[in-house]
């Protein structure tokens, strides 16, 4: 596995434990299809399902990950969701769209901001 995709996973594994550890049920990680892909999908305690964008970097060198998501990809990652309610079924369902940024520091600290809601 490339340096990246090991960045990549570690956030992601971050952010489903994290989420976990707050009652949701992670349902999937990197659903994909033609358009792109969703990196976690769960379901909220209260039954609500969450897509969440996971940025990871392991320094602010190139700016804070959230400013990764442009507008392009923010209306891909609407299309995305909607194709999985769609293709499961689920379309009408109650949903939003989260993102965490995952900062992996030298220390071997690891922060987390994640954002509710964002789409």
């Amino acid at each position: 596995m490339a340096y990246r995709q090991v960045i990549g996973a570690t956030g992601e594994e971050f952010v489903a434990r994290h989420l976990t550890s707050h009652g949701y049920t992670i349902v999937e990680r990197n659903w994909r299809i033609r358009g792109g892909e969703i990196d976690l999908i769960a379901v909220a305690p209260n039954g609500k399902i969450i897509f969440v964008e996971v940025k990871t970097r392991s320094s602010n060198k190139f700016g804070d990950p959230l400013e990764a998501i442009t507008p392009a990809k923010a209306a891909r990652l609407q299309r995305l969701a909607l194709g999985w309610l769609s293709t499961h079924s689920r379309f009408g369902s109650d949903y939003r769209i989260d993102c965490a940024a995952v900062l992996l520091l030298p220390s071997g600290e690891i922060k987390l901001d994640y954002r509710q809601a964002v789409l």
